[in-house]
């Protein structure tokens, strides 16, 4: 197995009390019921997002209200999972992962239900937000309850098949939630979310083992029966607050820029209270996130920036080449859909091969070669046009479907090799959020390059021709993007 000599020594990890105990040496039953409830978890957590999509048009009708509004629906989930995800993290590594896991599946179903039974756009909307804190819940145990139940040399492979969720729901969101859509009604997608949801929740509830708390105990000690001490810590409520702004406000201007003055300033100000943050968590006693860690572990920090820069060059990927294939291809929606999931498809079967391959190889080092692959995808869509065919379009969906399922199983792997276990849950948290970052660093990318170009125009509905301006200046950017991401990668070893 490839070990990572760039983490921390023992004997420089930061102690905190009072104590937690968990399961260390784990029955075969008991990590088979973890992966199912991750793998359901990170399905029905992607899932719900891209499967709305496609019902903005019915739900505005419905209820009366614009696409812009609808749009929130989206925009406040994605600012709570991104907002809650690193505090309710630190929360799960001081208390208990699965009590935090399931009180999240349990907010996130309730919510599901009180979506689909909604009665007006701002009972809907609150029911999205809120399901964004319980998935935020989720992300920030998930990933760490996944790490701690393998040993190492089993760690990618069991993260390549919880990406491979991910990519599955993605993918499957469009095609699925179309048809549920279409036939039974955009209610029907958070009926079915939950109903997965309620699956997990009772398997998590029922099989996960057990964390309890253990008073008067020292160091890294075991416990007798197979447990083993886990090190929990102080609440940061000052540095909770100010990192709950400072995500907002960033994320929501940022996600505004190029509609006037106001985004910039809220983006000004979030950017602000970030060094207010960092500067009150070196001076914290107990930290939400141990910011020394970015400077002193090139491992973490590297691996850190390189997945926001990785997200940040292809998330937009599916949204450019899909309005590319509808307006200037000439392609249904339907028939565009089915073209898209080349990448993600490709994405879930290859995560869970390449997650293993980076416990026997150096994960930096295929996260690298992933950002290069990606690199070469988005160059090749530098070049479309209206007269490109469409084998060489599926040629860079599969290029970067390859290059994403080489960069993220390793990636993470990655970074969770650089934490003690008692930081898992931050550490999940924090590459959560640099998710998060990059997606809107994605969007706002493509945002600015149309309001140079188009102006006011909805870019759907722009010339072909500037159309493919956008297209071709977006892609020249994200593979710079990329190509810095290499460089970034490389850097960690």
């Amino acid at each position: 197995m490839y070990r990572d000599l760039t983490c921390r020594p023992a004997e420089e990890i930061l102690v905190f009390e009072p104590f937690v105990v968990y399961n260390n040496t784990m029955e075969k039953n008991q990590q088979r019921a973890i992966i199912m409830v991750v793998v359901i978890t990170a399905f029905i957590t992607t899932f719900t997002g891209s499967a709305l999509n496609l019902s903005v048009p019915d739900i505005g009708q419905q209820f009366g209200v614009s696409a812009g509004s609808v749009g929130w629906l989206i925009t406040g989930y994605t600012l709570s999972v991104a907002a809650f995800s690193v505090p309710l993290g630190r929360l799960a590594d001081m208390t208990c992962r699965k009590t935090v896991l399931v009180v999240g599946i349990v907010v996130f179903v309730i919510c599901c239900g009180a979506a689909a039974f909604s009665t007006s756009m701002a009972m809907l909307l609150a029911s999205r937000i809120v399901q964004g804190i319980g998935a935020s819940m989720i992300f920030s145990t998930n990933t760490a309850i996944l790490v701690d139940a393998f040993p190492g040399d089993q760690r990618g492979r069991v993260l390549g098949y919880s990406l491979a969720s991910t990519y599955v729901g993605l993918s499957a969101g469009p095609v699925v939630g179309g048809l549920l859509n279409h036939n039974l009604g955009w209610q029907s997608i958070f009926v079915l979310t939950g109903t997965l949801g309620a699956v997990a929740f009772f398997t998590a509830l029922l099989k996960l083992p057990r964390e309890r708390r253990v008073a008067g105990l020292a160091g890294d000690k075991q416990a007798g029966d197979g447990m083993k001490i886990r090190k929990g810590g102080r609440a940061d409520l000052a540095g909770n607050v100010i990192y709950v702004a400072f995500i907002v406000l960033m994320m929501y201007g940022l996600s505004e820029i190029g509609s006037g003055a106001v985004p910039v300033l809220l983006t000004v100000a979030g950017v602000i209270l970030g060094v207010v943050f960092v500067v009150h968590e070196l001076n914290a006693s107990s930290p939400i996130v141990d910011v020394r860690l970015f400077r002193e572990n090139k491992g973490y920090g590297f691996s850190n920036l390189a997945a926001m820069l990785n997200y940040g060059a292809t998330f937009a990927i599916s949204y450019l080449v899909s309005i590319y294939l509808q307006v200037v291809m000439d392609y249904s929606s339907q028939t565009a859909g089915f073209i898209m999931i080349f990448q993600p498809a490709i994405m879930a079967a290859l995560s869970p091969v390449m997650g293993r391959f980076s416990d026997r190889f150096s994960p930096f080092k295929m996260s690298s070669a992933g950002m290069a692959f990606c690199a070469a995808g988005t160059f090749i869509f530098i070049f479309l046009s209206e007269e490109t065919h469409l084998a060489l379009v599926i040629t860079a969906l599969v290029i970067t479907g390859v290059g994403f399922s080489l960069f993220s199983s390793p990636n993470t792997n990655a970074v969770m090799s650089c934490v003690d276990r008692a930081e898992y849950g931050v550490a999940s948290s924090v590459l959560a959020t640099m998710r998060s970052i990059g997606h809107t660093l994605s969007m706002v990318i493509v945002t600015v390059t149309v309001s140079a170009l188009a102006g006011e125009m909805a870019l759907a509905a722009a010339p072909a021709e500037t159309l493919i301006k956008v297209i071709r200046i977006s892609f020249i950017i994200f593979t710079g993007i990329c190509a810095g991401g290499v460089f970034v990668s490389l850097k960690r070893k």
